[in-house]
């Protein structure tokens, strides 16, 4: 199961009613913070979460409402006993950025490495677990940015049939099942032996601050939940949009009608619009199931075997 939250859905500044940009996601005991802007500390406090289990900080890019607020999260993460080591990745310059802005915070009882992304695209692994999938994709905006796509694999199902056939141990059988060989008197029994073909797992994709481009649409392509930014409502500012390398809700729902995702958040809204979710409309001839998010909303999604997705 993968647990997420959009802390906040603002660009630009700020707002009493809207954080700044930022999203978690949680797995298996670890959290992702990505993109972490002012007011986030505050956001995840609501959501009653806490940043001791920030194990991965990504971040887009590296302009201020993306990454302002992540000296006060490293103090907090700090404050909360954090002492694990946390995997910072984002574009080229990373390490610079992150070591000016920590000037404020220059004592913290965690190592932080650093993974600086470059070229087109670039995938890793969610540090321990193998079966979780993080890939960049670069975008096109007025500084190097990237968009994400977080991918968890789903293995096939193990056949008990084939298993017995092959005399298979019974003592091994979960070992198998996690995907590991063993040896068992001089025998070798791998997983292929006795498990079906992969399954369909979940796929999160993330991405702002970005005209409409295809490395989005194929980021995008096939998830479970799509969140893209949606800067301005109407597309009589889209002159605006082309200008400042963002785009209008209309253009963000045209991506997800080619990537077809389970469904879409609007978010990275700029100050002017005030209510989103009554300018969605059009957005919604072109794809229907997109959504205009406000600060707070989760989701947590199972395997289709399971409840499927749920709204909190």
């Amino acid at each position: 199961m993968i647990d997420l939250c959009l802390l906040g859905t603002g660009g630009m500044m700020p707002l009493p009613y809207r954080y700044l940009t930022s999203l978690v996601l949680r797995y298996n005991g670890k959290t992702i913070l990505l993109d972490c802007g002012e007011g986030t500390q505050i956001a995840m406090k609501k959501r009653g979460w806490s940043p001791n289990p920030i194990g991965v900080i990504l971040f887009t890019h590296y302009h201020a409402d993306h990454i302002a607020g992540l000296p006060g999260m490293l103090l907090s993460m700090g404050n909360a006993d954090r002492t694990e080591p946390v995997l910072m990745a984002g574009p080229k310059g990373l390490q610079k950025v992150v070591d000016s802005l920590r000037i404020i915070a220059p004592e913290l009882p965690f190592e932080i490495i650093y993974h600086e992304i470059e070229g087109p695209e670039e995938t890793f692994d969610l540090p321990g677990e193998k079966d979780f999938h993080i890939t960049a994709y670069r975008v096109n905006h007025r500084v190097p940015c990237y968009c994400y796509s977080f991918t968890l694999d789903r293995a096939g199902r193990f056949d008990v049939d084939r298993a017995k056939a092959q005399n298979v141990p019974l003592n091994i059988w979960n070992t198998l099942q996690k995907g590991e060989s063993c040896e068992v008197d001089g025998v070798l029994y791998t997983p292929d032996m006795v498990m079906g073909p992969p399954r369909k797992g979940l796929k999160v994709a993330y991405a702002t601050d970005s005209r409409p481009c295809e490395s989005i649409v194929t980021a995008a392509r096939g998830a479970d939940l799509f969140i893209c930014e949606g800067m301005y409502a109407g597309d009589d500012k889209l002159p605006k949009a082309k200008e400042k390398k963002h785009m209008t809700f209309c253009e963000a729902a045209r991506l997800a009608a080619k990537a077809d995702p389970g469904q879409m958040w609007l978010t990275h809204y700029s100050p002017s619009e005030m209510h989103p979710e009554q300018m969605v409309g059009d957005a919604k001839k072109i794809f229907p199931r997109t959504i205009a998010a406000k600060d707070g909303r989760s989701l947590s999604l199972t395997f289709p075997q399971d409840e499927g997705a749920k709204k909190q």
